[in-house]
């Protein structure tokens, strides 16, 4: 993961004008998604807080592989944070089944968010071959907001929108998390473990874009799926 940063300056205040202006030139300089964007990063917080809802991730995750299976597919890369500074990539699996055995043999470690890493990785990967999508589950964050946004910023530059899933109330991560989402195009939601079907569908409709483009995702809203329609709303 390089440690460049800064090729895409945004203005730190959000919501000013100029930052409007700059999401607007992302959108137009953004790669059609349809093409060839079967590739979806799926990266999660591993930090001791996390095991419950990566349990929960682990059992529910083959549902973006069934999503997909009709789109022509899906490969998925599992990130991970954890512990002091441990931030890992798996290979790209095209099977749920592959990405349950890789996740079984993890374990979350106590430590601090490592988002930063996430979307660093996100654009070296972006930059050898296209990336359908990156999702995100998380709880905190815990770094420093603006790096984050000049990241997000240069995710939408390149066309991979963010999804981020965020489970609890913290309002820090939540506003953070909602301008990675902005800034790169993508949307943010929020949900709660205990109800693991809006995850499920959260993810399932994540897969469907980037296995299918937005026409996948605009089929799903149609067909009344709240979950296609609340990516919609928000994405760029």
């Amino acid at each position: 993961m390089s440690d460049d940063e800064g090729k895409a300056q945004l203005p730190r205040s959000a919501g000013s004008g100029a930052v409007d202006a700059f999401i607007e030139t992302a959108r137009r300089v953004a790669v059609d998604a349809s093409e060839d964007c079967g590739r979806l990063i799926f990266a999660l917080d591993a930090t001791m807080s996390r095991q419950p809802t990566w349990d929960l991730a682990q059992s529910i995750q083959t549902r973006m592989f069934d999503t997909a299976a009709s789109l022509g597919g899906l490969r998925v890369q599992l990130v991970f944070f954890r512990g002091f500074g441990e931030c890992r990539a798996s290979h790209f699996v095209d099977g749920g089944q592959g990405l349950a055995a890789l996740m079984a043999r993890i374990s979350c470690r106590g430590g601090q968010t490592q988002i930063e890493k996430v979307l660093r990785h996100t654009l070296d990967e972006a930059a050898g071959k296209r990336v359908g999508a990156l999702v995100f589950v998380g709880d905190a964050m815990e770094e420093n907001a603006d790096r984050l946004c000049v990241l997000a910023g240069r995710l939408g530059l390149v066309g991979v929108k963010a999804f981020m899933f965020h489970e609890g109330g913290d309002a820090t991560a939540g506003a953070v998390f909602r301008e990675i989402a902005r800034l790169s195009g993508g949307a943010y939601a929020a949900f709660d473990a205990s109800a693991p079907r809006r995850l499920a569908e959260l993810l399932a409709a994540a897969a469907a874009y980037a296995a299918g483009g937005r026409p996948a995702l605009e089929r799903r809203a149609g067909a009344g799926e709240e979950a296609a329609r609340l990516l919609l709303a928000q994405m760029g």
